[in-house]
């Protein structure tokens, strides 16, 4: 009777006036704290590796910041007033460590509201450049790492709004390309009347374009002009003097890079037609090289519009794709290539071929490598020794290929073969040096060696190592690995043979701060000095829980309980927060790919904020989705997903940890529409909190997910899966937040207010918050504490409170 009376109280104390009161709350003050918290600095280290630069993130935004102005525009948001994506994330402060003596160097003499984006090393270290959004408009500057100074080098404004950076290092560091933008401080071009137009689409029975459902594409003729207006840069090439000159004419440029020995440039710039039905991305792209004075001198591809790109996750355009140069060598061009029509269903026996072309780009080009999968990336070493790497979705199936470039005619030799889901074979990723020309290689010593370094999953945690292996023999040995209590991985190798390393350390009560390892040596010397982001959040338990599902496939979470929970304490209200994937091998569905030593980093994003209010918090349970053989993983998504729900409830009641009346279900994105399946298909939780969900999968025809069927071979599939469809069997409440400018694709704001007004109209419980100028993620302080402060309320009213 208490229970029942405290949950009447809270009811009508917490949630009934806010429904009156429609303006934004806060939660506990413990919560408030989190979103306050500072982050983790970014980092990077210099090429000669004595300096490492971290930078202090800022992530929470104001809503003053979010509410500007952007245009949605070729699937992308734009700031019209710097003509850059909007709501990137910057930093605000930034600091030299160095590595040899401990010496902390604050960068000073920014202007205080400058927001500094996109730091990058010169090659020789003796620069770092960043773009600083200030008054309107991006800028690029340098700090000088001999003077200890920093300067803007140009105050000409850049162009941010299809490529990520605006600017490039030339590879020997004597100067840097950037893109201008041309039409800055130029007014937007207004649509008037006698700009209005018909919007007009046509089908061609001939070409087939099942296209997913893409986000904030043009809609008319004005939006074309404004995303011309907008994107249009010219290259420039700027010297450290801050002399500047102009190369090529303007156009969208998508891309530049410059060869390694700085003779040449690749320009990728977009072309018309635009599209109504794809993104940016898809539109016409013409790849062109450059002398070093902006001369065309070959054109590589262009690219037509890719509407009709066949279904499927390994489909691709045709035509010459991923363009890139070979980093090892002066200046070679290298690409992929579909020979199956960009259909990776098609019969044929190579379906990707890699082509290599050197300058000056006269005669034919050499044929690399030819793959029955598809392509999916290169690493370059030396002549004798680089990396290729192909895949194919059907199976999950990824392979690595050591080849010699240098003799194309030598045979691949195969170094791993796994599905890309199965975390406990990767052998890891080789360690990169700066090369010859000043771009990152592989490092490769004694002719044949390399250094790997991994995350190391095992059934135990990841435990992160750092092997050499040598291919000459194909033998592999263990140079160093983490050890417990602590978490720790290799950032950086500091020498040629890995005996000094740069690691990031941590444990579950101490945050992670970067150290100098020295293996010969045997020490360990702590380099930064970060503070605890949540100081008032230490004494929680963690441990990772390890459990089956009833048809034998392996599970786990990781399992937090409030400070001061001791065993025997008795059975605790429970968070448990969750996002299903798909799997083609039930071996691999359950595989543990978390540390149970990692530092307890209290996010305010997800579950475990409500610690501190005396929940206990199951993360991450697993909730594979696996279609073994013929089978797809979704033809059997319902049964699967709530016997991993059952499971992971089974296994925390059992324990004597969770009270089964009172545990509620939650997830963001994906997870969200987990969540409203689990309440539809079963009745294991008390209540459900789905975030930015999507709910009636009509509504993404063409696939979602890992789903590449589309509505009309698979209507069962989807009407199954959709829980839209299936909204009379929600008994249990469920709160549903979402942002109004919600950008993901399929996740449109409508599938929310559409799933309310199908329970409304049933007569369930449920509760609908819509975030103003919020996207998939929030960012508005007065947003996200709002989110926390209705989970709050939602979690007290349908599980009570939490621990004493």
């Amino acid at each position: 009777m208490q229970r029942v009376l405290a949950a009447f109280l809270i009811v009508f104390g917490l949630v009934a006036p806010a429904a009156a009161n429609d303006n934004y709350r806060e939660p506990d003050p413990a919560l408030t704290a989190l979103v306050d918290a500072p982050l983790q600095p970014a980092s990077s280290v210099s090429p000669d590796k004595r300096w490492l630069a971290a930078f202090e993130r800022k992530w929470v935004k104001s809503l003053e910041e979010i509410s500007r102005d952007e245009l949605k525009l070729a699937g992308i948001r734009i700031d019209p007033l710097t003509f850059s994506r909007s709501r990137a994330s910057t930093y605000h402060s930034a600091a030299l460590h160095d590595l040899q003596t401990g010496e902390v160097i604050a960068i000073d003499g920014l202007p205080a509201d400058g927001r500094i984006d996109s730091p990058s090393w010169s090659s020789d270290s003796e620069h770092l450049a960043f773009t600083l959004d200030h008054e309107g408009k991006l800028t690029l500057w340098v700090y000088d790492v001999a003077d200890d100074s920093v300067r803007q080098l140009s105050d000409r404004p850049l162009n941010g709004v299809l490529t990520s950076r605006p600017y490039q290092w030339l590879p020997d560091g004597s100067g840097l390309l950037v893109n201008l933008a041309v039409n800055h401080g130029q007014p937007l071009p207004q649509p008037g009347i006698a700009a209005l137009a018909p919007v007009i689409q046509e089908t061609d029975p001939d070409n087939k374009a099942p296209v997913r459902t893409y986000q904030d594409l043009l809609e008319t003729p004005a939006d074309a002009e404004r995303f011309e207006f907008l994107a249009t840069g010219r290259l420039a090439r700027v010297g450290l003097d801050g002399g500047l000159s102009e190369l090529a004419k303007p156009g969208l440029v998508a891309g530049f890079d410059p060869s390694p020995d700085t003779n040449y440039i690749l320009l990728e710039t977009i072309e018309k037609p635009f599209s109504y039905s794809v993104p940016y991305s898809r539109f016409p792209l013409t790849s062109v090289v450059l002398d070093a004075e902006g001369n065309a001198v070959r054109t590589i591809a262009e690219l037509p519009l890719a509407e009709n790109i066949p279904k499927g996750f390994d489909s691709v355009r045709t035509g010459r794709r991923s363009i890139q140069w070979r980093a090892d060598a002066p200046a070679t061009l290298v690409w992929a290539e579909a020979q199956d029509g960009g259909d990776m269903s098609a019969d044929v026996e190579i379906h990707d071929r890699v082509s290599a072309w050197a300058a000056p780009f006269e005669g034919e080009p050499e044929t690399l490598i030819e793959t029955e999968r598809r392509f999916a990336g290169l690493e370059w070493g030396t002549d004798e020794l680089a990396v290729f790497i192909d895949w194919r979705f059907a199976d999950r199936m990824i392979r690595v290929w050591r080849f010699e470039p240098g003799n194309p005619e030598v045979a691949p030799v195969l170094f791993n073969e796994r599905s890309y889901n199965d975390v406990y074979n990767d052998p890891g990723t080789p360690v990169t040096t700066r090369g010859e020309y000043g771009t990152r290689v592989i490092h490769v010593f004694d002719g044949s060696k390399v250094l790997l370094r991994g995350d190391g999953a095992s059934p135990e945690g990841n435990i992160p190592f750092l092997d050499r292996h040598d291919f000459a023999t194909g033998e592999t040995e263990r140079l160093w690995h983490s050890e417990a209590p602590y978490y720790e991985r290799v950032v950086e190798v500091l020498d040629a043979t890995g005996e000094e390393l740069l690691t990031l350390r941590e444990a579950r009560d101490e945050q992670p701060n970067f150290f100098v390892r020295n293996r010969a040596e045997d020490t360990l010397t702590q380099v930064s000095e970060f503070p605890h982001p949540h100081p008032q959040m230490t004494g929680i338990s963690k441990e990772l829980v390890q459990y089956k599902r009833d048809d034998g496939v392996d599970l786990s979470g990781t399992l937090y309980l409030p400070p001061g929970y001791e065993e025997g304490d008795g059975p605790l209200p429970v968070l448990m927060w969750a996002y299903p994937l798909e799997y083609k091998d039930s071996s691999v569905a359950g595989q543990v790919r978390e540390s149970p030593y990692e530092f307890n980093q209290v996010s305010f994003w997800g579950p475990l904020p409500y610690l501190a209010l005396g929940y206990a918090v199951f993360d991450d349970p697993k909730m594979p989705i696996v279609g073994t053989g013929e089978a797809q993983p979704n033809d059997n998504f319902r049964p699967q997903l709530v016997a991993s729900a059952q499971a992971a409830v089974d296994v925390l009641v059992e324990r004597g940890v969770a009270d089964p009346e009172r545990i509620a279900i939650a997830g963001h994105s994906y997870g969200a529409f987990m969540v409203a399946n689990l309440l539809a298909h079963s009745d294991l939780f008390a209540a459900g909190i789905a975030r930015s969900g999507a709910y009636n999968r009509s509504l993404t025809p063409f696939g979602f997910q890992g789903e590449e069927r589309d509505f009309w071979e698979a209507q069962d599939v989807y009407a199954t899966v959709s829980p839209f469809f299936h909204a009379e069997k929600i008994d249990e409440p469920m709160l549903m937040i979402h942002g109004m400018e919600d950008n993901n694709s399929g996740t449109y704001p409508m599938q929310s207010e559409r799933m309310f007004d199908a329970l409304k109209g049933l007569g369930a419980q449920a509760r609908l918050v819509m975030l103003p100028h919020e996207s998939h993620g929030y960012r508005a302080r007065a947003s996200l504490l709002h989110m926390l402060w209705e989970q709050q309320a939602w979690l007290e009213t349908y599980l009570g409170g939490g621990a004493d």
